[in-house]
């Protein structure tokens, strides 16, 4: 079987990389390119920061019912005897429906955005869990696992090259429904170029069923305190993720920086997963995310409190820096405490984490409406968002104390 396997599947560098340019387009594009277009459709009058906090929570909550069915999938498959269901086919699916979908967003059909926005949600869970899988999968099979941060830097990819594709489209006058129209070229050009790679699960392991998982990997207690810890970071991020440009055209309105500050956190991403993936990985994970949500929550923070040029740039570096690093650790523990089925466990995190990401935007428009200003509503949202990465970095704290690694899972006194 490898000997028919594509000589270019057996490259781990060309793995890492095409892992990056699907998570480019799956989350940079297919999650995240409403972000940098949010200002150009309030400015052509298609939508206001009310009816934009829901369509962007319409695109979270797919994301959590595709990482919910990802979750079920394999014990639902197995239970019924059917084989389970190709990896990389998954992949192609993902990003052909990304593309097909941000190109139906330029419509000039406003009912059907949150429909648009929800299906994209529900194709960027499974395009992320399916890529993790395959790359993972793959680069574990030849002991290099760390090799996955060059995967995670894709996220960063696209939100950079669509971050700063968007701000020119603002200096040449362009409308959003031409900016949906070029971010969908744009998905499928790094579509094709990674398509050929996707195209055998050769090497990958097969899931095994539920009720044997619980022999091997961490303790039922570990998994529900890491599935809480990464839903926190999905509700301490997304504040930013979504309106960073709005808030920073609210406190700076005549500079011409606040379209750069999107782009800025993209590049942070993509090289704080290329420095994750350089940490050795005797390091204890869990003291990683620990650092991770800190360094966050620190810029959730700067940014708030520092309402200028100086504290819009710090805020992007340090929000951008650990935001797919802590993907990258957070799914490499999930996989090591629940081994025998990754997408299981990827997709539980993914669902927490999409779950509480939902909740972002209500909770910005809902203080945005009761404050006396938007730079206020703002404030009272960043600040919560900082305050939920700090609770999460002490879950991690606690985990490293109640179970040493080692293999001890008994809680220390």
């Amino acid at each position: 079987m490898q000997a028919t396997e594509p000589a270019s599947d057996t490259r781990p560098l060309v793995i890492a990389l095409s892992g990056t340019l699907s998570l480019a387009v799956a989350m940079g594009i297919g999650r995240f390119a409403f972000t940098p277009l949010m200002p150009m459709m309030l400015h052509d009058g298609l939508l206001d920061l009310e009816s934009a906090s829901w369509l962007a929570s319409a695109n979270y909550f797919g994301y959590l019912l595709g990482a919910i069915l990802c979750t079920l999938q394999p014990t639902v498959w197995l239970r019924r005897g059917w084989p389970p269901l190709p990896v990389a086919p998954m992949v192609r699916a993902g990003l052909l429906l990304t593309c097909l979908l941000t190109a139906l967003m330029s419509t000039d059909v406003p009912a059907a955005w949150p429909w648009l926005r929800f299906t994209a949600g529900v194709i960027t869970a499974v395009a992320f869990v399916y890529t993790s899988t395959w790359c993972l999968g793959r680069l574990s099979r030849m002991n290099l696992p760390s090799a996955g941060g060059i995967v995670y830097a894709g996220p960063g990819v696209g939100i950079a090259t669509s971050g700063l594709l968007a701000s020119l489209m603002v200096q040449m006058g362009w409308h959003a429904s031409a900016g949906w129209i070029a971010f969908a070229l744009l998905a499928a050009l790094m579509t094709a170029i990674v398509w050929r790679v996707f195209q055998s699960d050769a090497g990958l392991p097969l899931p095994t069923a539920t009720h044997e998982l619980s022999a091997n990997g961490g303790s039922t207690t570990e998994k529900a305190a890491l599935t809480l810890a990464y839903g926190l970071a999905g509700f301490g991020y997304i504040i930013t993720a979504t309106f960073l440009p709005v808030i920073a055209r609210t406190a700076m309105p005549d500079s011409a920086w606040p379209d750069l500050f999107w782009p800025m956190l993209g590049i942070a991403v993509a090289f704080g997963a290329i420095m994750a993936s350089r940490i050795p990985a005797r390091f204890d994970q869990r003291y990683l995310l620990l650092a991770c949500y800190l360094i966050q929550a620190a810029g959730v923070a700067i940014s708030n409190w520092m309402p200028t040029l100086s504290g819009f740039a710090l805020g992007s570096l340090l929000v951008g820096l650990p935001f797919t690093a802590i993907t990258f650790f957070a799914m490499q523990l999930g996989r090591k405490l629940h081994p025998q089925s990754a997408p299981a466990i990827i997709g539980l995190l993914s669902a927490a984490f999409g779950f509480c990401q939902i909740i972002g935007p209500p909770v910005a428009a809902l203080l945005l409406a009761r404050a006396s200003t938007h730079a206020e509503g703002f404030t009272w949202s960043l600040n919560i968002a900082a305050t939920t990465l700090v609770f999460g970095a002490l879950i991690f704290w606690w985990m490293a104390k109640a179970f040493p690694e080692k293999g001890n899972t008994s809680p220390t006194r």
